[in-house]
């Protein structure tokens, strides 16, 4: 359908991959730039009013900032469960040194958070869904894992076949049931025992008084912006692992991430008190928690 909320993988100038911002994308809060760099390069960044969180996809490095070199362990793929991530507050100049493909989360920010590093290890791993619902959730920056003042973001993992971000939901108002988020959804596919590229479908659709259509095929690098309305289902084809970045921000008092499902889809969760989850899952090494 190519939507203009759709940005196809490397359409950014290099080193970048990636690079939404909030002009780009014609709104308020959320970013990401993916930085693919070669052996030991070296790239000089300032986080303005923006904090950061700073973690590999595929390769490794350091992030320095303030005197302080934070590591950025490799990792394989995104599919080799959790990887490191360093998070850096606001007005804050830093050198992101490695290879490999890093992305760079970003959200808008007004207060100031101490620059950390969250190890692998002690990223929560979480199980959701069941039968072809199942996923796999990195839940590294999420606003009940880490404390920041605006941004939230985790890694999603989708087995071949399996239905992810469904049933549809939305959080584009802020409510006692829900917090207004834009966000962002980036894409990494797994290839085929062949090593032929794989693919996988992204919905996204409104409602009556804010209308949106998003129905695309992404593929390794691909982006989805979804301003607002229902999103999901993100749909991994069969032989195909997907995996997405999530990245969110909004500019309500509460840094929450609180949903609305479709009405029309719902019942679904109750469709899972019956079923295991998939065996498949957990994809890499990350401790197990939940479902």
């Amino acid at each position: 359908m190519n939507s203009k909320w759709y940005i196809p993988a490397r359409s950014a100038t290099a080193p970048y991959t990636v690079d939404v911002t909030p002009e780009s994308a014609g709104w308020a809060e959320s970013s990401l730039q993916v930085v693919e760099l070669a052996e030991s390069g070296s790239i000089a960044l300032a986080t303005g009013q923006t904090e950061v969180m700073i973690l590999p996809l595929a390769g490794g490095g350091t992030v320095e900032c303030g005197g302080t070199t934070f590591e950025l362990t490799p990792r394989g793929s995104v599919f080799d469960g959790p990887a490191d991530m360093v998070y850096l507050g606001i007005d804050q100049p830093y050198t992101l040194t490695g290879h490999g493909r890093i992305a760079i989360c970003g959200a808008r920010a007004k207060r100031s958070f101490p620059n950390r590093r969250v190890a692998a290890a002690d990223v929560a791993v979480e199980l959701r869904g069941a039968g072809n619902c199942s996923r796999q959730v990195h839940n590294f920056g999420t606003a009940t894992a880490f404390e920041a003042d605006s941004l939230i973001a985790c890694e999603v993992i989708t087995p071949g076949g399996n239905w992810s971000s469904y049933p549809a939901h939305k959080h584009d108002e802020d409510t006692e049931v829900e917090t207004q988020l834009e966000e962002i959804y980036y894409f990494e596919i797994d290839d085929s025992p062949a090593g032929t590229p794989g693919f996988g479908y992204h919905r996204v659709f409104g409602t009556p008084q804010r209308p949106i259509e998003v129905l695309e095929e992404v593929r390794s690098g691909d982006v989805v912006l979804v301003p607002h309305g229902y999103h999901g289902p993100s749909i991994a084809a069969p032989g195909h692992h997907m995996y997405y970045l999530n990245v969110m921000a909004g500019s309500g008092p509460n840094r929450a991430w609180l949903i609305c499902d479709d009405p029309n889809h719902t019942w679904l969760r109750g469709s899972w008190e019956h079923q295991e989850i998939d065996p498949r899952l957990p994809f890499g090494t990350g401790s197990r928690e939940g479902a």
